[in-house]
């Protein structure tokens, strides 16, 4: 166990030294832009996150999710309060004032996957069936992802959702019981797609790139081209020509372009192989977890990267519509930094208790109250 959080930690903290020194690169021609001074002050702060959640028990967390639900549910409703919600691009996403801003919908993630797993554990005897295996959590669940689908943000939803399902399935939730809410809820979000504007002319350009290469489609091809002259060893550090405003939001959303323009087929490699085994070192500390809601905590927060990841690297390889999505410990922003960071630490601590806490079942006070006292 302690090899496998040992390696988790390692290639975390080797993507978030390579996404800083992308960023110094991508900063390049920019005077205005500040990646050099706020990552490595949002990765400390992060960093620091990721310690103490690695050091505390996480068996605290079942005594505060209703807390941090309510927290990310109040946070998600303030993004459309006057003066308090932060509107861009025509998407109402962040909550602050000025130049600060924190998205919510990045500490709801984590609030979301904690709630799930308490309510997973402390029912466990009832996952199997329709009421309180799927209606009880879906009602939870469907509350968060209605205010992240109305900021509008498509993409979190959609991964949000697929993590939510994921961890209910592997809490003995049936397919039979999944499967019809999911197609309804995926056919929903094609209706929307299909009559907004915006993110149909994203499907369309994804489905025509060469016709739209000059419009619409043009910061995926050019994505692409990235990639394309990039070859196996790239065009060298600071060297990269699509980050001059051929590539928008290289610096965030298609920071994976200018890794492999600048630094090749051998980089992006090596950045696919540390996800993967962050993956790998995720489920193997949420398979030897204590307790099922260690391990549906260690499950649902390797799920959400896992996630972020092949959404992220689809869209800058032009194999998914564009989709704004951070890429995890490479990306530039503040908020997704620091929650993934904090997530990572929570996985760690789940991997350093498996092998000194006993097995702790899910208590049901109902069924407790059928046995008689002397067989307690």
């Amino acid at each position: 166990m302690k090899a496998a959080t040992s390696l988790l930690l390692f290639a975390v903290l080797g993507l978030l030294v390579l996404g800083i020194v992308t960023l110094v690169s991508a900063s390049t021609g920019q005077p205005e832009a500040r990646y050099l001074i706020m990552q490595p002050i949002w990765a400390g702060i992060g960093l620091v996150a990721c310690a103490i959640a690695a050091c505390l028990n996480y068996q605290f967390l079942k005594k505060i999710w209703w807390v941090m639900l309510l927290l990310a549910v109040t946070l998600l409703a303030l993004v459309w309060v006057p003066g308090i919600g932060m509107a861009k691009k025509g998407a109402a996403r962040w909550i602050g004032h000025g130049g600060v801003g924190l998205q919510p919908s990045e500490f709801a993630k984590v609030a979301l996957i904690i709630s799930l797993a308490w309510y997973c554990h402390r029912f466990q005897r009832h996952m199997d069936t329709f009421f309180r295996g799927l209606c009880v959590p879906a009602a939870g669940v469907g509350v968060v992802l209605f205010l992240i689908f109305r900021e509008p943000d498509v993409g979190t939803t959609l991964v949000l959702a697929g993590v939510s399902g994921l961890m209910l399935l592997v809490a003995g939730v049936r397919w039979r019981y999944v499967a019809p809410p999911f197609l309804v809820g995926l056919s929903a979000i094609a209706l929307f797609v299909a009559h907004d504007p915006l993110r149909s002319d994203r499907v369309y350009a994804w489905l025509h790139p060469e016709e739209t290469r000059l419009d619409k489609g043009m910061q995926t091809y050019q994505s692409v081209a990235a990639f394309g002259s990039g070859g196996v060893k790239g065009v060298g550090l600071g060297e990269g020509r699509q980050k001059l405003g051929f590539v928008p939001e290289h610096h965030t959303d298609f920071i994976f372009a200018v890794i492999g323009e600048e630094m090749g087929l051998v980089a992006t490699l090596s950045v696919l192989t540390a996800f993967l085994v962050i993956l790998v070192c995720g489920v193997y500390i949420a398979w030897n977890a204590a307790d099922t809601f260690g391990m549906l905590l260690a499950c649902g927060v390797t799920f959400l990267i896992a996630f972020q990841v092949l959404v992220n690297v689809g869209v800058v390889t032009g194999s998914l519509p564009n989709k704004g999505l951070a890429l995890p410990f490479l990306s530039y922003g503040g908020s997704n930094l620091v929650v993934m960071l904090a997530s990572v630490g929570l996985v760690i601590n789940v991997g350093r208790n498996a092998s000194t806490q006993p097995l702790i079942p899910a208590r049901d006070e109902a069924f407790d109250d059928m046995i008689a006292p002397n067989q307690v």
